[in-house]
């Protein structure tokens, strides 16, 4: 193994092993056996991810100096707890049936319902328990955060950061609902989804929270490295996402083939398709795409003329295209050349993923 490798496995061990803990402190708040069903689904839910944002935080706080101390590492972990009540509340958004496999948080206290014999409606009780446990993730990350055990004067230094990134979540969120309401996107749209959605929030704003927990994130060159290095990671992030929504492989991303397809995502690949396809072409787009019954031979024809259009292409070098810029924004960056390898193996790796 390589000791990149190692350093990357050390810090998803460590990460995990700081959720752990802090999910195990919560018993005497989620120790009735009522509530069982709800600890479960975010120990599980947990359990997963490759956990990207606590790694981009780390090797930020790397980078300006930070020591490899044992706080830095929960601070870190708190993404994931964010990064877990998004997908729960994207899942109940997009009426997803899996997540990693599986079932989606809604679809499984649907069926503790229906297998228990309540009163009521057990489609309307699993989306209101995941609406729940999203909000108690999104609680849980705020105080894994406070209770880290860094410095006051650190987390008071990244707290606006912190804020800033969890509104702009929940606005990126809203976009991309109303991308989809809307019913056509165009190429700034569709980036703009990318960003705000996902790709600050993944990248720049983890990368960002460490710089300014090391610095107080007073620099100029931090600014500077969060705006080329991680905007352009955090797109080209988003985009490698919806590729693998089309055309990913369901045993690696734990989620059905095509399920964007099914849900209407208006994505960048979307917008390249309607805008290179022949008028015949967009009309099968128009017609199957957001269609929940879409079956293999829909998914099919929607890929083929994906690729025929030459969009999933276009996407492909779009994606190459950041990433060569993001990898060449460090070079300038006054950070640790361990922090610089680091962070160019986090930026293919977030890019060019399979799950």
């Amino acid at each position: 193994m390589s000791t990149d490798a190692a350093k990357m496995d050390n810090l998803r061990a460590q990460v995990d092993r700081r959720i752990r803990e802090f999910v195990e402190r919560q018993l005497p708040v989620t120790g009735d056996p009522d509530l069982e069903p709800l600890r479960t689904a975010a120990d599980e839910l947990l359990a997963g991810g490759k956990r990207l944002r606590p790694a981009f935080c780390y090797w930020g706080w790397r980078a300006a100096g930070g020591g490899d101390v044992p706080e830095i590492f929960t601070a870190a972990a708190s993404l994931e707890l964010l990064q877990a009540s998004a997908l729960v509340h994207d899942d109940v958004m997009d009426k997803s049936d899996l997540r990693r496999g599986m079932p989606a948080a809604h679809r499984r206290f649907q069926t503790l319902h229906e297998k228990s014999g309540w009163h009521g409606s057990a489609t309307q009780f699993g989306e209101g328990a995941a609406i729940l446990l999203g909000n108690l993730l999104l609680i849980w990350s705020g105080e894994m955060w406070r209770t880290s055990g860094l410095p006051a004067r650190a987390l008071a230094a990244a707290q606006p950061v912190h804020d800033h990134m969890r509104t702009e979540l929940m606005c990126g969120q809203y976009l991309d609902l109303l991308e989809q309401a809307h019913g056509e996107n165009t190429f700034d749209s569709a980036l703009r989804v990318a960003l705000y959605k996902s790709g600050k929030y993944s990248v720049e704003h983890p990368l960002r929270l460490g710089l300014a927990l090391a610095s107080g994130g007073l620099e100029p060159w931090i600014d500077e490295l969060c705006t080329t290095y991680g905007t352009r990671v955090g797109i080209a992030f988003q985009l490698r996402d919806d590729i693998l929504g089309v055309f990913g492989d369901p045993a690696q991303t734990g989620k059905p083939a095509g399920d964007d397809l099914r849900e209407g995502k208006r994505t960048m690949l979307v917008a390249r398709t309607l805008a290179a396809a022949t008028p015949e072409q967009a009309g099968v787009v128009r017609r199957l795409l957001g269609d929940p019954a879409l079956d293999e031979p829909g998914v099919a024809a929607l890929r083929e003329i994906i690729e025929g259009t030459g969009a999933l292409r276009a996407c492909e070098d779009m994606i190459g295209d950041y990433l060569g810029e993001a990898l060449a924004s460090l070079d300038q960056a006054p950070i640790t050349p361990e922090a610089r390898t680091a962070l160019a193996g986090l930026a293919v790796a977030a890019t060019s993923r399979r799950t």
